[in-house]
């Protein structure tokens, strides 16, 4: 039985967008799911898109993930070189054995010609599309010109009439009228390859088995299928996946930070849940279920369960599933994320417990810490309107004789410790004949300054330690003259 093998091919040119880090996804489960291989290719061949230590962001992106590749740049293999650029010498032979075979040609014509053409069509009304003009030059015009060192392109030499068809494992058969096609170019003028010709040379020469990609290529397909037809070679099973999508009409915006997979990481998303979300972004396991680990995903993922309709990416869903996630934690592993937020706020981290405590069951993304506990870092301004509460039954006349009592009780505590600061406030309102809000709510203000807190007044009392909870519930009893 054939080994299946699969592979990731993205370009180096910025960050990870989450379409590509889904095709990688997918193209790793289907290999670990099949029990096949799966192959790291960077394609590079577009020099002027090339963007410096984007291959860096490709292998950290996907071992961050934990998508380890059984062959690529970096860990070699059998099938190698793994980069394109480093095998640019043997696409052009490639070529060459095509016009040999009347499937491809050389062009001469220059931008000049082929805008004037363009422009042509277009006043006509038409698709502008190669005519073929350089397929008609002698064999001996052809050597001439080469020998003169004019510069060329090689096209592909597409047939004018019959059809091009493939078998799309999700949209089944496709097929195209070769008259509709265009003659694309091969090889460029500065002797490289185009992505195009590439990926059928490499795909082929690597023994790529399944390749999995958009569903933008289901129409440069056909052409490819003509170059395995020329050269007589086995064509590999095409799995073209669906977009992802901002909305019904527009596609994951770069401009709107809501493209790059560093970007959710950047936003406080956890890895782990911006994988298993994107997992679902096109493919459903079948049941109910929503949360999968790596390992979870490769023994449930199918090609039957993927999707032929757009995917539409859900913000608020992504927030969500990462919310579950968070909770999922130890409080440990929720504070080693949690304090690059902590510092950012500029808190002390004494006592994380607590902070772990109050704030996990609260945070959905990590984002949110610095403005839930900026007040502990610095009481801000407040009116005396927040001591204020219908439902705890205070006003700022309560919460005054509220404090007068607190201040000294607390004052006089012999520690700091969670059980002694509970059992001093609910002793004392029980003996005063209050509520445990009506006493707690003036706390609570004066000691944090703003009404909404991720913890209540016996938590921030000891996050802030005595020293501060005193000085502050003293700041406040002041606002209360």
């Amino acid at each position: 039985m054939q080994t299946v093998r699969t592979r990731f091919a993205p370009s180096p040119t910025g960050y990870m967008h989450l379409g590509n880090l889904r095709s990688a996804l997918y193209t790793y489960l289907y290999a670990r799911a099949n029990g096949g291989k799966f192959i790291l290719r960077i394609e590079d061949t577009d020099q002027a898109r090339y963007v410096e230590g984007a291959v860096d962001v490709i292998y950290r992106t996907l071992k961050s993930i934990g998508m380890n590749w059984d062959e690529g740049p970096d860990v070699g293999g059998d099938y190698g070189p793994y980069v394109q650029s480093e095998r640019k010498d043997m696409y052009l032979p490639y070529a060459q054995q095509l016009v040999d075979m009347g499937k491809a040609y050389y062009c001469f014509c220059t931008e000049e010609e082929l805008s004037a053409r363009r422009a042509a069509a277009t006043a006509r009304g038409e698709t502008f599309k190669y005519d073929k003009h350089c397929l008609h030059l002698t064999k001996a015009e052809v050597q001439r010109r080469l020998a003169a060192g004019e510069p060329y392109v090689i096209r592909q030499n597409v047939p004018e009439h019959g059809e091009a068809s493939f078998d799309d494992a999700i949209y089944g058969h496709i097929a195209v009228d070769c008259a509709d096609l265009d003659d694309m170019i091969l090889i460029k003028a500065d002797g490289m390859p185009t992505y195009n010709f590439a990926n059928v040379i490499d795909d082929h020469t690597m023994g790529i088995t399944h390749v999995m990609r958009g569903n933008e290529y289901l129409a440069s397909t056909p052409k490819y299928n003509l170059l395995y037809d020329a050269f007589g070679w086995e064509k590999p099973t095409y799995i073209h996946m669906t977009p992802i999508m901002r909305d019904a009409s527009h596609k994951l915006s770069k401009r709107d930070g809501d493209a790059y997979f560093e970007d959710y990481v950047n936003k406080g998303y956890l890895k782990e849940a911006i994988v298993n979300y994107v997992a679902l972004l096109g493919w459903n396991p079948g049941d109910e279920r929503e949360f999968f680990t790596l390992e979870e995903l490769t023994k449930a993922f199918s090609v039957e369960g993927m999707s032929k309709s757009p995917a539409i990416f859900d913000v608020n869903k992504l927030t969500w599933m990462n919310g579950e996630y968070i909770r999922k934690l130890s409080p440990e592993a929720f504070t080693a994320q949690a304090m690059p937020y902590y510092e950012k706020a500029g808190i002390d981290t004494g006592r994380a417990d607590i902070l772990a405590r109050i704030l996990q069951p609260r945070v959905e993304v990590f984002t949110q810490i610095p403005d839930m506990v900026d007040f502990l870092a610095a009481l801000p301004e407040y009116e005396v309107d927040l001591f204020t509460n219908k439902k705890s039954k205070t006003n700022p006349d309560v919460a005054r004789e509220v404090l007068d009592m607190v201040i000294p009780v607390l004052a006089n505590l012999p520690d700091w410790q969670e059980e002694t600061v509970h059992a001093a406030l609910m002793n004392l309102a029980a003996e005063k004949g209050l509520k445990n809000g009506t006493l707690l709510w003036p706390v609570r203000i004066a000691l944090a300054g703003k009404a909404v807190t991720p913890g209540g007044a016996i938590e921030i009392a000891l996050l802030l330690g005595k020293e501060e909870s005193l000085k502050r519930l003293k700041a406040g009893r002041e606002k209360l003259q």
